[in-house]
């Protein structure tokens, strides 16, 4: 199934490395501006919205190459 790692920009080294120790070094991966837990309501729905489509591009061509 075709998935993608979310997280804010502040953890890119740390997702890379987790991802190689985890023998999926080349998993999809997203990131939003940090920080995110003192964001309000309609600041998180405008990273969601800016996110989506790059979310979506990673989750479907992982789908293409991977198919089931």
């Amino acid at each position: 199934m075709p998935g993608v790692f979310v997280a804010s920009a502040q953890f890119v080294e740390a997702a890379v490395a987790q991802s190689q120790a985890l023998g999926f070094p080349t998993v999809a991966r997203v990131f939003t501006p940090h920080p995110i837990q003192d964001r309000t309501d309609d600041e998180m729905i405008a990273y969601a919205d800016a996110a989506i489509d790059e979310i979506v591009a990673a989750i479907t061509a992982a789908a293409v190459h991977d198919p089931v």
